[in-house]
């Protein structure tokens, strides 16, 4: 395959777009066009976020995410290599069933509607749903980052990645990836490659959920890799040692 040296990283629920800084640093050095858009109303400053919402925020579902980034892509001169985090990693899922992508990787990625999380899954996020809030966005609390995302960090690192990274999620977005028909995934039709992700500390999406993810995939002549990284949190992306795991998924799509 031709490959392409445009890459899209896109961010997840619960944080932004600056979670991607270090990586696109990391990428344009090694000579690839970056992009790392905000998801519909979460551009700016994550304090800023946390004392006023973004307007746009509730209004933005699942489907406005993926429509988002599938606008993106259709301005770029080549379809890119995708990498999508947590919501992301289904959102990158959606795109390879459209063909809108070169490659793609779901790092700890949420699964589509038609895959069943388990419990442990439900219980961390059920709050974000919001089906017993009158808000229209949840805004999880230290202790919540501190289970969900941050979980392998010490203390004073947690307090540190919260101020830096933590913003409202609207409600709208996780019930529709869970709710919408939009959210499913047609496992048997052929695709492009795909990376599945996993952190083997994560408390949000367990490896053995992307394991299953993956293993759903069941057209014989398209691609589907798994690598779990044992240790790492839903903060893969953003905790120590990410540069191995930049280049890591780097080498897999070069080496296609």
């Amino acid at each position: 395959m031709t490959k392409s040296k445009t890459i899209v990283l896109v961010h997840g629920n619960f944080v932004n777009d600056l979670t991607w800084q270090s990586w696109k640093r990391h990428y344009e050095q090694k000579g690839y066009t970056v992009y790392t858009p905000a998801n519909p109303g979460h551009g700016g400053n994550p304090a800023e976020l946390r004392k006023n919402m973004h307007p746009k925020l509730i209004q933005t579902g699942f489907r406005e995410v993926v429509t988002h980034i599938s606008e993106l892509i259709d301005t770029l001169p080549e379809k890119p290599l995708v990498i999508g985090h947590s919501m992301a990693g289904m959102a990158v899922m959606k795109l390879a069933e459209a063909g809108k992508v070169a490659a793609a990787v779901s790092l700890d990625g949420a699964p589509p509607k038609n895959v069943l999380p388990p419990f442990s899954t439900i219980r961390t996020v059920f709050s974000a749903f919001g089906f017993f809030s009158a808000k229209g966005y949840f805004m999880g609390s230290r202790k919540w980052y501190n289970h969900a995302f941050f979980n392998t960090l010490p203390s004073e690192q947690q307090e540190k990645m919260f101020d830096q990274f933590a913003v409202p999620e609207s409600h709208k977005v996780n019930r529709q990836l869970v709710l919408d028909s939009f959210s499913a995934i047609d496992f048997k039709k052929p695709h492009i490659p795909l990376l599945f992700i996993g952190g083997g500390s994560d408390h949000i999406f367990p490896a053995s959920l992307t394991r299953t993810i993956a293993g759903k995939y069941s057209d014989k002549n398209s691609r589907t890799d798994l690598k779990i990284y044992p240790g790492k949190s839903h903060f893969i992306a953003g905790e120590p040692g990410w540069e191995v795991i930049a280049d890591d998924i780097l080498a897999w799509y070069e080496n296609l």
